[in-house]
C-alpha cells in the first residue's frame, strides 16, 4: 500500500489546522497563568544560606586541595570529548555502532531511539555524564554540616532530574513520534490537559494523576455499606453494616490521617480493608475528618484529640455498650493516637483495650527523606503561609510528597499528559492520591515544630492540655505495622518509636512495599509478604536479619492478634439507634469536600 498525494495533502492540512489551534490554546494558557496565586518563595526552595555555605565550602576545598578539583574537571572533560568523538564516528559510519553495554537501565530512556539514533544517543549520554559530574562535585564538598550536605544532595538531584532530556519536547523521541503519528493532535490534547489542570487549581500546576471522571464516591469507590451516625465540626463517624450474624463484642475504631481521605482503606471492594474487617466479624467504625478551610485557622492538635479521638471513643462506647474499644491510627492519625493514649494514661482513663499503628512515626530523631523540608527556612515559610491563609493548603503538601519521587509522580505523568496528550489512567489509588485535604494552620505548626523538628514526644515530653506527654506513657497492648520501602515513615523509625512505648505487649510487623501498597495489601491478591519477630530489643537492622519472612498479606496475622483482644461474640449491631440515629449513608458528606480555601 502506498501513500497517495491526497493522503499527504490531508495529513498536511490537518497538521496546519492543529498548529493554528495551538495559537488559540496559547491565549487560554496566558489567561489562566494570570490567575496564579502568589506563593511564598520559601515554600519552593531552600534559603539563600545553603547556596552561600555551599559555594564557600566548594571554593575553600578548591584552594586547599586544587588537585581534587582539577582531577574531577579533567575526568568530566575527557568523558565529554570522548563522547563527542564517538558521536562523530557514528554519524560518519551512517549510525552503525555497537550497542551500549555499560549504561544502567533507566526507564526514562526505554525508547530504542535513545540507543540507535545518533542525536538522541548523544543527548542521553551527555546528560548522564553531566548528572555524574554534578554528583561528583557535590560529594567532593567538605566543610558542610551533615544536614546541609544532605539538603544539598537532595536539591542537586532535583535539578538534575528536572533537566532530563525526556522533559523537553525537542529531545523526547516518544513525544515527537506521537506528534508525527497524530499530525500534531497529541500536542493539542496535551496543551488542553495542561490548561485544564491549571484552571482546576487557580493557575497552580498540579499534575492530574488519575481520571477523575472514572470514579464516584459511593458508586464504584468507598462502597462498603454503612451509615454516618455522628457528626461534629471535626469529623463524621461511620458505622459499617455487619456482614456476619455475630461480631466480636469490642468494637474497632479507625483513625485515618486527615492529610488525606479515609477511603484509602475502602477503595474498590477487592482491595477494601474496611470490607475485609467487616467480613471477619468485627464491628467497624471509621472517622472521616473534615476538610478544613480558613475558618479552622486556630484548630490545634488538642482539638483533634478532644473533639476527634476522645469524642469518637465516647460515641462508640455509647453505641455498643462497651467500656473499651480497640483502635487503629494510620500515619499522622497514628501519631496523634499515640498522643491520645499518653494523655489517657495521665488522666487515669482506661478507654482503649488495644491500639494498632499503621506506618506511624512517634520518634522523629531521624527525619529521613523529609529532612530537606523540615529545616527552619521551609518551616518558617509554612508558618508565614498559614498565618496569612489560616491553613496549609493541600497542594503544598502534595507537591512536597511528589518531589520525593519526582520522576514517578511529576515528570513521567506530565510527559504523558502534556507532551503526548494521553488521558490520565482510571486508577483508584492515584485518584485517592489526588484527593487531598488542607491542614489547620495552628495544628500544622504544632506538628512541624514540636514533633518533627524538636522530637519532643520522644525526648522530654510534648506539651498538650497543660501536661507533658511522653512515649513511655503509651502502655496498652500494641501492634505496629511498618512498610519496608516506605519513603514517608521509615520503618526503622517506626520500630524505634514502638521500642520506647511503655506497653508490656508489643508486636511489630514489617510489610513489604511502601507507605500505601504495603498497607493496602489484601490476601486475595497474594502480592506482598511480611516479616515477623518477637524480640523487639534488637536494633532495627538485627531484627530484620533475624525476622522470619511470611508469604502473602499481613492482614490475617493482624486479624488473629486483634481477635484475641476483641472479646466474645455477640449479635451483630445494625448502625443507628435511638440515642445515635442515622444521619446519612456512608461514605458521608465530609469525604466529598474538595480542598478549596
Amino acid at each position: 500500500m502506498t501513500t497517495t498525494d491526497t493522503d499527504i495533502e490531508t495529513q498536511t492540512l490537518r497538521l496546519e489546522e492543529n498548529i493554528a489551534k495551538l495559537d488559540e490554546l496559547n491565549h487560554r494558557l496566558i489567561a489562566v497563568l494570570k490567575t496564579k496565586k502568589t506563593t511564598d518563595p520559601a515554600l519552593s526552595g531552600p534559603g539563600h544560606d545553603l547556596a552561600i555555605k555551599t559555594t564557600a565550602a566548594y571554593w575553600q576545598e578548591a584552594i586547599q586541595n586544587p588537585s581534587k578539583l582539577i582531577e574531577h574537571q579533567i575526568a568530566y572533560w575527557g568523558k565529554t570529548l570522548t563522547h563527542f568523538i564517538e558521536a562523530q564516528s557514528t554519524i560518519l559510519n551512517n549510525g552503525n555502532e555497537a550497542a551500549e553495554t555499560d549504561t544502567k537501565f533507566d526507564k526514562r530512556f526505554s525508547n530504542p531511539l535513545w540507543y540507535s539514533h545518533p542525536f538522541f544517543k548523544f543527548i542521553k549520554q551527555q546528560y548522564l555524564h553531566n548528572a555524574e559530574a554534578v554528583q561528583t562535585a557535590i560529594e567532593s564538598v567538605d566543610g558542610l554540616e551533615t544536614t546541609e550536605k544532605k539538603r544539598l544532595e537532595y536539591f542537586a538531584k532535583q535539578i538534575v532530574d528536572m533537566m532530563a532530556p525526556t522533559n523537553f519536547l525537542a529531545t523526547n523521541p516518544d513525544a515527537l513520534e506521537q506528534a508525527v503519528q497524530t499530525q500534531g493532535q497529541s500536542l493539542i490534547d496535551g496543551l488542553e490537559n495542561l490548561i485544564a489542570d491549571l484552571e482546576a487549581n487557580d493557575g497552580e500546576l498540579v499534575v492530574r494523576l488519575a481520571d477523575e471522571q472514572a470514579f464516584e464516591l459511593g458508586r464504584n469507590i468507598a462502597t462498603t455499606p454503612g451509615k454516618v451516625v455522628f457528626r461534629n465540626h471535626m469529623f463524621e463517624l461511620i458505622q459499617y453494616s455487619p456482614s456476619t450474624k455475630t461480631t466480636h463484642e469490642i468494637p474497632l475504631v479507625v483513625f485515618p490521617p486527615w492529610i488525606n481521605k479515609f477511603y484509602i482503606l475502602d477503595l474498590t471492594a477487592q482491595n477494601s480493608m474496611i470490607k475485609w474487617l467487616v467480613d471477619q466479624g468485627f464491628t467497624v467504625f471509621v472517622v472521616s475528618w473534615i476538610n478544613p478551610d480558613a475558618s479552622y485557622k486556630d484548630v490545634s492538635l488538642e482539638d483533634y484529640i478532644e473533639h476527634g479521638y476522645l469524642q469518637a471513643f465516647e460515641t462508640v462506647r455509647a453505641a455498643t455498650g462497651q467500656q473499651k474499644v480497640n483502635t487503629v491510627g494510620y500515619c499522622i492519625g497514628g501519631t496523634t493516637l499515640a498522643l491520645t493514649l499518653a494523655l489517657l494514661k495521665q488522666r487515669g482513663q482506661r478507654l482503649v483495650n488495644s491500639a494498632t499503628f499503621f506506618t506511624t512515626l512517634t520518634d522523629f530523631s531521624d527525619q529521613g527523606e523529609f529532612l530537606p523540608f523540615l529545616q527552619n527556612d521551609f518551616v518558617d515559610g509554612i508558618e508565614q503561609a498559614v498565618d496569612a491563609k489560616g491553613i496549609l493548603e493541600s497542594y503544598i503538601m502534595a507537591r512536597t510528597f511528589s518531589f520525593l519521587r519526582s520522576n514517578d509522580l511529576i515528570y513521567t505523568p506530565a510527559i504523558k499528559s502534556y507532551m503526548m496528550g494521553k488521558a490520565p489512567p482510571a486508577f483508584d489509588l492515584l485518584y485517592w492520591n489526588g484527593d487531598g485535604a488542607n491542614l489547620p494552620g495552628k495544628m500544622a505548626v504544632q506538628y512541624l515544630r514540636g514533633l518533627c523538628q524538636r522530637n519532643e514526644f520522644a525526648e522530654g515530653g510534648f506539651e498538650l492540655f497543660g501536661q507533658k506527654l511522653q512515649l513511655q506513657n503509651v502502655d496498652v497492648p500494641l501492634c505496629a505495622i511498618a512498610c519496608e520501602t516506605d519513603h514517608i515513615a521509615n520503618w526503622k523509625d517506626s520500630y524505634r518509636g514502638l521500642q520506647q512505648m511503655g506497653s508490656r505487649s508489643k508486636t511489630f510487623i514489617l510489610a513489604e512495599s511502601g507507605h500505601i501498597a504495603g498497607i493496602v495489601n489484601p490476601p486475595s491478591k497474594n502480592k506482598y509478604g511480611y516479616f515477623l519477630h518477637s524480640d523487639l530489643k534488637k536494633t532495627p537492622e538485627n531484627w530484620h536479619v533475624d525476622a522470619k519472612h511470611h508469604a502473602g498479606s499481613w492482614w490475617p496475622e493482624w486479624a488473629e492478634w486483634l481477635k484475641k483482644r476483641s472479646g466474645k461474640q455477640r449479635d451483630a449491631l445494625v448502625p443507628g439507634s435511638e440515642n445515635l440515629p442515622v444521619i446519612c449513608d456512608a461514605p458521608g458528606l465530609y469525604v466529598t469536600q474538595k480542598a478549596k480555601v
